[in-house]
């Protein structure tokens, strides 16, 4: 999975097949343990606070059973949230709940803010930021978002849409990281591991 063998161990706290694909993509070695964290939050919490306490939280649940070798890694941990009107969009319960959130996005701009937490399970130093993106959705007809929400692409996404799929076809604009409206601010993430000794390109 990795060109680089000789960097510290990653893990990422995600069951994210999307993260998992972006962090593959940096060519470091990692594995995956899924976390279990509990994901309530308080209602008045704002985006920035709700998605750098979640990523913390998944970070930490992989951390605390830990055991053996795995004590010399640096564990990932991310969440994103959709926001419209001050509002936290989540994921749909059911068709008629994503057609209902995509009709509100339609022809407007939302912000996607992903935060990420690294945890260097050798000592239990924790660093956490977030990123932000603007989005503005087309004009869509009833049409083209019953059309899509019918491929069960929006079944699993904050927001109803995933950029990387088919929901680019929805997409006017983004002012910001595009990887972090996909769950994973590449460039963000591989600031944060440096801070670890982790580098995606050799330091000579």
């Amino acid at each position: 999975m990795s060109n680089n063998t000789e960097q510290r161990p990653i893990i990422l706290a995600s069951t994210s097949p999307r993260r998992k694909e972006l962090i593959a993509s940096l060519h470091l070695a990692f594995e995956v343990i899924p976390s279990y964290a509990d994901e309530n939050t308080p209602s008045d919490w704002t985006p920035e606070q709700t998605v750098q306490e979640l990523a913390l939280r998944k970070a930490l649940a992989v951390y605390r059973g830990l055991e053996g070798s795995s004590k010399d890694a640096i564990i990932v941990g991310s969440d994103t949230v959709v926001v419209l009107d001050n509002e936290i969009l989540g994921k749909p319960v059911d068709e008629s709940d994503a057609e209902q959130m995509l009709s509100r996005l339609q022809g407007r701009e939302h912000r996607v803010f992903t935060g990420v937490a690294c945890i260097d399970a050798a000592t239990g130093h924790s660093v956490v930021h977030y990123r932000q993106t603007d989005v503005t959705m087309k004009e869509l007809s009833e049409a083209t978002i019953r059309a899509y929400v019918k491929t069960g692409e929006p079944s699993d996404k904050a927001g109803s849409y995933a950029i990387q799929g088919i929901g680019a076809s929805l997409i006017d604009r983004i002012e910001g990281c595009y990887f972090n409206v996909v769950g994973l601010p590449l460039s963000l993430l591989s600031d944060m591991l440096e801070g670890f000794g982790v580098y995606v390109l050799p330091q000579t």
